[in-house]
């Protein structure tokens, strides 16, 4: 009887112990099967502890379309403002430190008679020649008599000069007669229309393209401005001749009218570049640091504001 207890209880044990492994095989097998039917993205997405790799990170680098606001160990062909120590081959559009400055432009406002009309005609840096003119008819407003030597004795308009430089003309013959160098003033300011006289006069005794070679065109002299003026020696002979050259008053002005602010305006072997033959008795005021500057560069007016060539 015991006998026949213990071996149902076996057969019982059994067949719980079949049922459970016949279990966990039915649970295993349908673990595998929902696992191969779910997506890695949702696996990974719904797995706060998993260690595998962020979806939004990516080892190799990804191309996108889109601007994007945050920076970047990538290199890029994006320019950035951020100084470099590197060199680049490059242009550059900045100017760089060891770029000589630009040269002044000349200022115009329009055109008359095929010149260029100069916009600041009161400026004692004003360029006029052969391409660029004064307005049709200007006048300096500050014109005086200079108190220096004249080869004549009328106070008449060839006398004037504009405030400033006849301060600087007089501060010039007085330290040409410390060096024992005694000038006299020739013709000074001359006004559009006594400049168009004397041209008319020249044509007709030369020629136009003769008279263009030492005269202005009405408009185009710089005896308008009240900043020129030709000088001679205190006798006045060889006055606005080609003997001046050479002479010690000659000699005296190019190594000394800088000092006071004037240059010899049509200077030696720049014909090309003035349109004027050398004329070594005509001193142009431009101020002390111009002067200096064109003295020391060796250029011309023409020259300083990239104004050339004169072909007219």
């Amino acid at each position: 009887m015991r006998r026949n207890v213990q071996k149902r209880r076996r057969r019982g044990l059994a067949f719980i112990a079949v049922c459970v492994v016949a279990i966990a095989v039915i649970l295993f097998i349908r673990n595998e099967n929902l696992t191969a039917e779910t997506p890695p993205e949702e696996t990974s997405a719904n797995s706060q502890t998993s260690e595998q790799p962020d979806p939004t990170v990516s080892e190799s680098p990804v191309v996108s379309d889109e601007p994007s606001d945050t920076p970047s160990d990538t290199p890029t062909e994006t320019p950035s403002d951020e100084p470099s120590d590197e060199p680049s081959n490059e242009p550059s559009d900045k100017p760089s430190s060891t770029d000589e400055p630009s040269k002044p432009a000349v200022a115009t406002a329009g055109e008359e008679d095929g010149y260029a009309v100069v916009a600041q005609p009161e400026s004692v840096a004003v360029l006029v020649d052969k391409q660029y003119k004064l307005p049709d008819g200007y006048e300096p407003t500050d014109l005086v008599y200079p108190d220096v030597r004249f080869t004549f004795s009328e106070k008449i308009d060839k006398r004037k000069m504009r405030k400033e430089a006849a301060g600087a003309l007089e501060d010039l013959f007085a330290g040409a007669e410390k060096d024992g160098i005694y000038l006299a003033g020739v013709s000074a300011y001359r006004s559009q229309a006594t400049q168009k006289s004397l041209f008319n006069r020249y044509v007709k005794k030369d020629g136009l393209e003769k008279a263009l070679t030492y005269s202005a065109f009405p408009g185009t002299s710089e005896h308008q401005t009240g900043l020129a003026i030709d000088v001679s020696g205190s006798d006045g002979k060889c006055a606005a001749e080609d003997c001046f050259g050479g002479t010690p008053e000659a000699e005296w002005l190019e190594d000394h009218a800088p000092e006071y602010g004037f240059i010899i305006r049509y200077p030696e072997g720049k014909d090309a570049i003035t349109g004027y033959k050398y004329e070594p008795w005509h001193l142009r005021y431009v101020g002390e640091e111009l002067a200096q500057e064109l003295e020391d560069k060796g250029l011309t007016l023409e020259e300083y504001y990239n104004a050339v060539p004169v072909t007219k």
